[in-house]
């Protein structure tokens, strides 16, 4: 199936979001479902009631929504978000090696995502591998230098990410 949204569909999923109240997700999860029940196993509206459920804390729920979303075939951007979601809650259900194989998935079929990096770092986090999740988050910050206040320290601290990857090597 095909992860194009009409006009009115996309229009819908943003109405989704706009509504949406992070305290109480149930109308938000209910609004998803109905959507979904209206467009049989769109891969998008599957993933998107997934997302509902994640905000929900309902993790397990989202896992199985996330899955089938992706045997649906999603592509491009939202793949790049699901993704991204589906690594993050493998890594709330403590299943980090099942997170870091989504994420690395991620890393290769979005290699400039600053936002698969990012997940990417906080499973290495969870995952005792400080370490690494600091020179990723170094690496993300730095790739956009110009945009901060980092100046001429960009490169030393690109320098000391890629020594934090590699282990912290003498020399």
């Amino acid at each position: 199936m095909a992860t194009e949204l009409s006009t009115e569909l996309a229009e819908a999923i943003r109405l989704g979001y706009e509504r949406r109240d992070r305290a109480d997700m149930a109308p938000t999860i209910r609004y998803f479902s109905e959507l979904l029940a209206a467009h049989p196993d769109h891969p998008v509206l599957v993933y998107e009631l997934g997302g509902a459920y994640d905000t929900a804390g309902q993790e397990a729920l989202a896992r199985t929504h996330y899955e089938r979303a992706l045997r649906l075939g999603l592509e491009g951007d939202v793949l790049r978000r699901c993704l991204c979601q589906y690594g993050s809650t493998l890594r709330w259900l403590g299943e980090l090696d099942a997170s870091r194989e989504v994420l690395d998935r991620a890393r290769r079929e979005f290699p400039e995502s600053d936002s698969v990096r990012v997940f990417s770092a906080l499973t290495r986090l969870e995952a005792a591998d400080a370490d690494g999740a600091v020179a990723e988050l170094l690496e993300v910050i730095t790739g956009h230098a110009d945009a901060t206040d980092l100046g001429r320290w960009s490169t030393g601290l690109r320098g000391l990410a890629g020594w934090l990857a590699a282990g912290r090597p003498e020399g």
